[in-house]
């Protein structure tokens, strides 16, 4: 087998600041705003004339914080609760031999601010800081198969999480104004459910934390219905 050198074009400005509550595949939560900022090599308009053509673009990344745990020939997905095995190439799981990833996300455009060139994404499932590969142009006629078969992913994700705010969390998400859709984004980032599988099967309330953009935030679960308790900045 050979050996190869991939450099990385550039990376990625997420709100996601820690791997949970990142959604498991890609345009799951809209509001989920980011950029790609580019490398000094390829921080040239001329990367990326004619991308503005494109709604959608395929990001292909390196799963930077687990690349070092190595890799598994079977893994157990999350989307069968974790307690079946499959092949790591029948899922999308980050223990893969080369810890490569791949995104389709929407791409709302294209920045070229103070000297430096960016793509500005939404519907990102990527972890603040992951090195970005390639960019590929999405193209529907030969990328959207619509009779096509996806196993035991056949069907989106859905949950019946429902999504409450304290009055607190409502005065401080009113209060800020750079993110006005940061309320959808929480509730939407919630109701993909981020919790362990086995957490899901407790029952009886249960308390998490987790960091979107710089704000803290806890919340608590209670069977389907979560609680956003508390909104601060980091």
């Amino acid at each position: 087998m050979s050996d190869y050198t991939i450099s990385a074009i550039g990376h990625i400005e997420s709100p996601y600041k820690q791997k949970f509550a990142i959604p498991r595949q890609p345009r799951l939560v809209p509001q989920a705003k980011a950029k790609l900022i580019f490398a000094p090599d390829f921080n040239r308009e001329e990367f990326v004339r004619g991308l503005d053509e494109f709604t959608h673009i395929w990001l292909l990344f390196r799963f930077h914080e687990t690349a070092d745990k190595g890799y598994s020939a079977m893994v157990r997905p999350p989307r069968l609760g974790g307690n079946e095995r499959k092949g790591v190439f029948a899922t999308r799981a980050t223990f893969r031999p080369n810890a490569i990833g791949m995104s389709a996300v929407k791409l709302e455009g294209i920045e070229y601010k103070n000297g430096q060139l960016s793509l500005l994404l939404a519907g990102i499932d990527l972890l603040d800081g992951t090195p970005i590969i390639d960019i590929k142009p999405y193209l529907p006629y030969s990328d959207s198969m619509p009779d096509a078969s996806a196993g035991f992913a056949d069907t989106r994700p859905e949950t019946e999480m429902t999504v409450e705010f304290s009055p607190q969390a409502i005065e401080f998400i009113n209060a800020q104004t750079q993110y006005p859709d940061l309320q959808d984004f929480i509730a939407n980032v919630l109701k993909q459910d981020p919790r362990p599988a086995y957490k899901k099967q407790k029952e009886g309330e249960q308390s998490y934390g987790m960091t979107l953009y710089n704000f803290n935030i806890r919340w608590q679960v209670n069977d389907s219905h979560n609680v956003v308790t508390n909104i601060e900045k980091n």
